[in-house]
C-alpha cells in the first residue's frame, strides 16, 4: 500500500464540525492556514476551472467581519430584529483565530454546470477540513442567514455569476473535542448493482 490507510481513515473519521463556542484561546498560526489553503487546490475540478476563491480574515479582519455581518443583520432585519442573532453574528467571529470566506468564482465560459463548480469548491473545503483535523484544529462551515444576502456577495467582491457559500471558522478546540458521533453503516445508504 502506498500510504498509511489507517491514518488516512482516522483523519477522515476525526473530522468534526466544531462550533466557535467550543474553541479554546490557543491561536492557529498563519502558516497552518496557508497549508490548509494549499490543500484546497488539489480538489477535483472539471477542465481545471479551479472555481474556488477564498478570503481569509485574521486579526483585525475578524473585527471587520464581525461588524459587517452584525450591522448588515440589523439593517436588513429591522422589522424582525432579534438581539440574540445580532449578538451571535457580532461575537462569533471573535471566537475564531481565522475565518475563511468560501467563494465560487464562475468559469466565464460556463463550460460546466454551476452545481459541478459548487461541488468542486465543496471538495476543496473538505480538503482544508481534513488537514485542519490532522493538525487538531476545529473547523465549522457556517452558512445561511447573511451568507446568501446580496450585500454579502457585494462585500466579498464577487461577480454576478459567482456564489458566496459561507465561512469556514478555524480554532483549536477545547478539551474533549472532537467527540465521536454515530454514522449509519454503509448498508443503509448503499445499493449494489452487480448484474
Amino acid at each position: 500500500m502506498r500510504y498509511n490507510l489507517s491514518e488516512i481513515k482516522s483523519v477522515i473519521e476525526d473530522r468534526r464540525t466544531i462550533h466557535p463556542e467550543n474553541f479554546s484561546t490557543r491561536k492557529v498560526h498563519k502558516e497552518i492556514v496557508m497549508e490548509l489553503l494549499d490543500a484546497a487546490k488539489w480538489a477535483p475540478t472539471h477542465r481545471y476551472t479551479q472555481p474556488w476563491h477564498f478570503k481569509v480574515f485574521m486579526g483585525d479582519g475578524l473585527k471587520k467581519l464581525s461588524e459587517f455581518q452584525s450591522e448588515l443583520y440589523k439593517q436588513v432585519k429591522a422589522d424582525s430584529f432579534d438581539e440574540g442573532k445580532y449578538d451571535k453574528l457580532r461575537d462569533r467571529p471573535l471566537l475564531a483565530t481565522a475565518i475563511i470566506g468560501i467563494c465560487m468564482k464562475r468559469d466565464e465560459a460556463e463550460r460546466d454546470p454551476e452545481v459541478e463548480e459548487i461541488a468542486s469548491v465543496s471538495m476543496a473545503v473538505q480538503n482544508m477540513m481534513l488537514v485542519a483535523a490532522a493538525h487538531g484544529i476545529g473547523a465549522f462551515w457556517a452558512s445561511g442567514g447573511v451568507t446568501y444576502w446580496p450585500q454579502t456577495k457585494d462585500w466579498m467582491e464577487l461577480g454576478e455569476k459567482d456564489r458566496f457559500l459561507g465561512f469556514l471558522y478555524l480554532g483549536y478546540p477545547k478539551d474533549g473535542w472532537p467527540r465521536k458521533t454515530r454514522r449509519k453503516p454503509q448498508e443503509y445508504f448503499t445499493e449494489w448493482v452487480e448484474g
